[in-house]
């Protein structure tokens, strides 16, 4: 194949579910270079250790980095130790409190073994960027800022409303997206991978390393993925989040758990051109035709078996089957009966405090926010939920289940 059609075709698997293609122009030229040459270019990820787990919304980027790697390039996931130290301001209201470095040493550790479940780690680059930070001088950083206007930095979305709105912006969140973009210097990076509300940041590191005589790498956007909550970006801070650390089963249930609606926009960013068996059904239920369960069902087994194998993909679609829908497992689950008294009902919160399933109201709260509390087979995301005289089979977390009766 020509070099010129191999350039065609790889820019095609870029472009690929992405937003934007932003320098593609430039990429184009440089990769005929590469590829002429025989060379990988140099593709940067990176995340920020601000949470032990990645989730899932982390491999929509993740899995296209595996594209490219398979593609014969160099993926670098960049573990941003010395960054999660400043705080992201990205899509914040006001400042963000620093992490404590032990905190992020013990997350950024746990991110190393997580990206495996992707990436081909034995040919990948895992890199840190505490490893030019932590060097730099003062006068480094002087320089650095040097390259960069106050003007240019109050463009951001969330620096701008919260100037506009009087909301306090402090100095250090300034260098958050300077030192992102010099991440891109340290790399030599040829293209930056991101999700949507990255690009300001990723653009950024075209222009500082032109300040640093380097050429600009291309950037390439891609969608959020929505959380389990239906509403928000996937976050863990939000509780809406399908952790890649997680149980098989509760990948599983989580995945069920999901709209219909939502099911089809995660189909889309997940597939990555590797599920095509599945396409005639998606497209059959865009059209409001097909059986949205049996396709949930498809996608939480392939989700599952991407992350985990096929062994526990197959073992968590037979709990979900058993426990959740046949309700057979476990073997002996505890009936319990509690009284309503003069009450029509009881608030969620204050039955799992009840059932001995969570301390306190506040943490019941954070259990159904997180997904973690099912009513008859069904995840529950309203934390306002009353629950009427009847039975329920009840379940929180991947042990407490109880047979309850109000009454």
């Amino acid at each position: 194949m020509s070099v010129e059609r191999e350039v065609g075709r790889q820019l095609e698997v870029m472009r690929r579910g992405a937003v934007e293609l932003i320098g593609e122009a430039e990429l184009r030229t440089c990769l005929a270079a590469a590829l002429g040459e025989g060379r990988p270019l140099r593709v940067k990820l990176g995340a920020d250790p601000s949470a032990p787990d990645l989730h899932l919304g982390h491999t929509v980027v993740l899995h296209k980095l595996r594209l490219l790697q398979d593609l014969g390039h160099t993926p670098i996931f960049l573990i941003g130790d010395f960054t999660a130290r400043i705080g992201d301001p990205s899509g914040k209201k006001k400042t963000r409190p620093a992490l404590d470095l032990e905190e992020v040493r013990r997350n950024a550790a746990s991110y190393v073994a997580q990206v495996g479940r992707v990436l081909d780690s034995s040919r990948a680059e895992i890199r840190f960027n505490s490893e030019w930070m932590d060097r730099m001088s003062a006068a480094d950083v002087v320089r650095l800022c040097s390259h960069y206007t106050v003007a240019r930095m109050l463009e951001r979305d969330d620096f701008s409303r919260r100037f506009a709105e009087a909301t306090p912006i402090a100095i250090h969140e300034f260098l958050y997206p300077l030192v992102q973009a010099y991440d891109s210097v340290a790399l030599r990076a040829d293209l930056e991978l991101g999700g949507t509300d990255q690009t300001f940041n990723l653009l950024l590191g075209r222009e500082i390393q032109r300040a640093y005589g380097q050429p600009p790498q291309a950037v390439i956007t891609h969608p959020l993925l929505v959380g389990t909550d239906g509403r928000e970006k996937m976050s863990k801070s939000l509780g809406n989040v399908v952790g890649l650390t997680e149980a098989p089963e509760d990948i599983y249930g989580r995945c069920m758990s999901i709209s219909d609606s939502l099911m089809l926009d995660w189909f889309d960013l997940l597939e990555t051109g590797a599920w095509p068996d599945l396409a005639d059904a998606r497209h059959a239920l865009g059209e409001g035709r097909g059986d949205p369960l049996a396709f949930k069902h498809a996608l939480a087994f392939r989700i599952v078996e991407r992350l985990c194998g096929v062994e526990s993909a197959e073992a968590a679609a037979r709990h979900f089957r058993e426990v959740v829908q046949q309700k057979q497992l476990p073997k002996a689950v505890p009936e319990r009966s509690l009284p309503l008294g003069s009450r029509e009902s009881m608030g969620l919160l204050e039955l799992l405090v009840q059932l001995g399933f969570s301390r306190s109201n506040s943490e019941a709260r954070r259990l159904v926010e997180q997904g973690a509390v099912q009513v008859d087979g069904e995840r529950v995301s309203d934390v306002s939920r009353k629950l009427a005289r009847g039975e329920y089979l009840i379940q929180a977390g991947k042990r407490s289940f109880a047979r309850l009766r109000l009454a």
